[in-house]
């Protein structure tokens, strides 16, 4: 799954530190959802779309299986 949370990140200019205390994580816990290593809650992609003002369907891509 890809994400436009670096992207959206620097539209705020925020850090992942920054990101990561709004919505009460840890800054490796965005590093690794940014990298593509870890897909979040429901819950924590609501809270990471809500605190970066984009819907979770604009923020998350999954990658279409090539077969």
């Amino acid at each position: 799954m890809k994400t436009r949370i670096k992207e959206l990140r620097a539209r705020y200019d925020l850090t992942q530190e920054d990101l990561a205390k709004k919505i009460g994580v840890r800054r490796e816990t965005i590093l690794f959802i940014e990298k593509g290593k870890y897909n979040p809650s429901l819950k924590l992609a609501h809270d990471i779309a809500k605190a970066l003002q984009t819907t979770i369907v604009d923020l998350f891509m999954f990658e279409d299986d090539e077969i």
